[in-house]
């Protein structure tokens, strides 16, 4: 990792952090496991920090099967316990079943879509939005395309899924480019 390439300034605050902005945030994402694995980790998070969510992922990935959105949404009341009962997550009752649900939901989307991907990348037309935001500040919570989009998984059935979730959620999977125009990743990403 080299620390005197330009970055967005959240990704100093810790080492983790800093791995994640440069190998994963914004990178466009086009398999269902990791656009279901974000959905839940973002849902997660609502409340707390990224830091503090990207710290359990592994303990996610363990509890929650590898994120395979079929398993999940077979889990019933002994999963929901276990899961209630991981100190590794977030024991949210809420967030967790909702995570249950949204992995139902999920695989209706995939059903009608093919893939959660095609759902997902058809309300850009499978090019990423770039932005050229100069400051942290300019970035917005939510934008009219996550408004959108979280009305829509809405009427879906999902839950935990309102609009800076689901922004933060395109942002990671590469929907949207929200790097600084400074750092060194809106150059390589935007140039994709």
């Amino acid at each position: 990792m080299n620390s005197t390439r330009a970055r967005c300034a959240w990704a100093a605050t810790d080492e983790a952090m800093t791995h994640y902005h440069d190998e994963e945030w914004g990178v466009p994402v086009h398999e269902d496991a990791r656009h279901f694995e974000f959905l839940v980790l973002e849902a997660a998070q609502a409340g707390l920090s990224w830091l503090t969510v990207l710290r359990k992922r592994d303990a996610y990935r363990r509890a929650y099967r590898g994120f395979d959105p079929v398993r999940v949404a077979r889990f019933g009341k002994r999963e929901r316990e276990r899961l209630l009962a991981d100190a590794g997550i977030v024991r949210n009752k809420a967030k967790i079943e909702s995570s249950i649900n949204n992995a139902r939901r999920f695989l209706e989307v995939q059903k009608e879509f093919g893939t959660f991907d095609a759902y997902l990348w058809r309300w850009t037309e499978g090019k990423p939005v770039v932005n050229h935001w100069q400051a942290m500040s300019e970035i917005p919570p939510t934008s009219e395309l996550s408004d959108k989009l979280s009305k829509d998984l809405k009427a879906r059935g999902f839950s935990f899924v309102g609009s800076t979730i689901i922004y933060s959620h395109l942002q990671a999977v590469g929907v949207i480019n929200d790097h600084l125009v400074s750092c060194f990743r809106w150059a390589e990403l935007a140039s994709r």
